[in-house]
């Protein structure tokens, strides 16, 4: 998975490594929605942003060159990438998990998570034309709620992340979202996998992600892995709550 070469270029007041070209929108736009969207005419590294400040909303276009049956991993190294970026600002010892496959944690506090789309006649056979990688993440908690009346869900400023501006994510994201393709693309996808995995309540079981994305779970009681597919689980979003478009209060 590759970002082309581009001469276009986007100013923006973020700091961001080439490729990636920003597009800001105002705090009513949908990231993701705007991306899928414009994802055929905008190309790979592409970077859309909403300004928000209770939360940090973002999506990234990118174009895979491999079958749509694998190219849907690009999930999972997104969350890996996102969990880099969210530790390298964390207090310590701050515990950052995944719930499979969408779902971001801290402290198992759900903060928010992560969509992917592509092309509705894209075909598991084919490279797809484009793919759309977004998150939405709960950095302030709105409203005259009292803390910890609901303890699994929670926001970044409630867990110590202190000043930390959508933006300072966003850079961080696109550095270390750089360094997990440059993995992907030399060592294969194995090590993001074992990444991603790593950051998954155990429950007594072992965890893999197949060639096509599928969860793997190994259980010391079963004789072969249990199968989850990810392209069904991926038909509902299980963190997104429809009202607000942002994380659900659990």
């Amino acid at each position: 998975m590759t970002f082309p070469q581009r001469t276009r270029l986007r100013t923006s007041a973020l700091d961001l490594p080439p490729p990636f070209r920003c597009v800001s929108l105002r705090e009513v736009g949908n990231a993701f929605a705007h991306a899928v969207n414009v994802a055929e005419q905008e190309g790979a590294g592409t970077l859309i942003h909403v300004g928000r400040f209770d939360l940090v909303e973002f999506a990234l276009i990118l174009e895979p060159e491999e079958p749509l049956r694998g190219a849907r991993r690009a999930l999972y190294a997104g969350l890996v990438a996102l969990g880099n970026a969210l530790a390298l600002h964390a207090p310590p010892q701050r515990l950052i998990a995944f719930d499979w496959p969408d779902a971001i944690r801290v402290e198992s506090g759900l903060v928010g998570g992560v969509h992917l789309a592509w092309p509705q006649n894209a075909q598991d056979s084919q490279p797809p034309d484009w793919l759309v990688f977004a998150a939405v993440i709960r950095t302030v908690a709105m409203g005259n709620q009292e803390p910890g009346l609901r303890p699994l869900s929670t926001a970044l400023e409630d867990e110590g992340f202190d000043d930390l501006s959508s933006g300072r994510l966003l850079e961080s994201f696109a550095r270390s979202f750089l360094r997990v393709m440059d993995t992907w693309q030399d060592a294969g996808f194995a090590q993001i996998a074992k990444e991603y995995v790593a950051r998954l309540s155990p429950d007594g079981a072992r965890y893999d992600i197949a060639e096509n994305g599928d969860l793997l779970v190994y259980r010391p009681d079963k004789p072969q892995p249990q199968r989850k597919s990810l392209r069904e689980a991926l038909g509902h979003t299980s963190w997104l709550d429809p009202e607000t478009s942002g994380p659900r209060r659990e």
